[in-house]
């Protein structure tokens, strides 16, 4: 399927205290991109740490995030992991709970065959109603969606693209070859973005645009409008920013970024720890270039 996703979507970081998830600062983050001009809010992906949550906690975002939301953006939910059995679980809750749509990373550690990736995802797919996105992340996950894969997913009718962060710009090319018409294709690395809108990319799920919406909304408008010098002009300016976002891990970077502007996003959840004091530097001179008041 085709047409799911459009414009920016943010991979939201999951605001924890030492008790639990902030709800009252998720709601403030909620917010933060609906006045920003964000399209999609992406909620337990990578970004949220959902591998450091328990059941319940995953379930109450989902509850607190449909009922916040509302009709007002487009709510996708993370539900993979490397079990088949589990994610399929965990996706018909997502559906129940109001999701628009699903965002499935491929199974981790088991490290399947290319074989085992089309079965998980026929399962997943089988199952629900709503459209499914794959996340194909090999430098987390072990596990990579070959081309000729996708393109076998493109033929499930609820299949609506790929979040493609590979970070190889030759497989995403023959990825996008073989499965335009068929399904999406959707930009899972910020530095990529405007390269991947180039080639046909239809929306960005951006980690920069926890921080700053606007820009990254506007980058995404820019080109939409055939403004090619502008959008090259904002993804410049934007490119210290998304650097200092990945100096460590995801998304411990982001989420000192975002105190930084005064939104509490709380601590990271171990093994994730606090961002170094260097690269904290690095965060406050890439958000004071795009103009914006440091506050820590």
């Amino acid at each position: 399927m085709t047409g799911f996703l459009t414009g920016t979507a943010t991979a939201m970081v999951t605001p924890f205290t030492e008790s639990g998830v902030d709800f009252n600062a998720f709601s403030r983050m909620i917010e933060y991109q609906i006045a920003g001009g964000t399209d999609t809010l992406v909620i337990l992906g990578t970004t949220g740490e959902p591998a450091t949550m328990s059941a319940l906690e995953r379930e109450e975002v989902m509850r607190f995030s449909k009922k916040t939301i509302g009709s007002r953006a487009r709510i996708v939910f993370g539900s993979g992991s490397n079990s088949t059995q589990n994610t399929v679980e965990a996706s018909k809750r997502a559906e129940s709970l109001g999701a628009d749509g699903l965002l499935v990373v491929t199974p981790y550690y088991n490290k399947c065959t290319q074989d085992g990736i089309v079965r998980h995802y026929e399962a997943v797919c089988s199952a629900v109603q709503i459209p499914v996105i794959c996340y194909n992340v090999p430098a987390r996950t072990g596990v990579n969606i070959l081309p000729a894969t996708m393109q076998r997913l493109a033929e499930i009718p609820n299949m609506a693209g790929i979040k493609e962060a590979c970070g190889n710009m030759e497989q995403i090319c023959e990825t996008m070859r073989r499965i335009r018409g068929k399904c999406d294709m959707y930009s899972g690395d910020d530095n990529l973005n405007l390269p991947i809108l180039a080639i046909g990319g239809t929306a960005l799920i951006s980690v920069a645009s926890n921080l700053v919406p606007k820009e990254v909304k506007a980058m995404y408008e820019a080109f939409a409008a055939g403004d090619l010098a502008r959008a090259n002009a904002l993804q410049d300016a934007l490119l210290p920013l998304i650097d200092a976002c990945f100096t460590e891990v995801n998304p411990i970077p982001a989420k000192a970024g975002m105190r930084m502007l005064g939104l509490d996003a709380g601590i990271p959840r171990l093994p994730l720890t606090e961002l170094s004091e260097p690269h904290k530097q690095v965060m406050r001179d890439a958000l004071a270039a795009l103009g914006y008041a440091v506050k820590a």
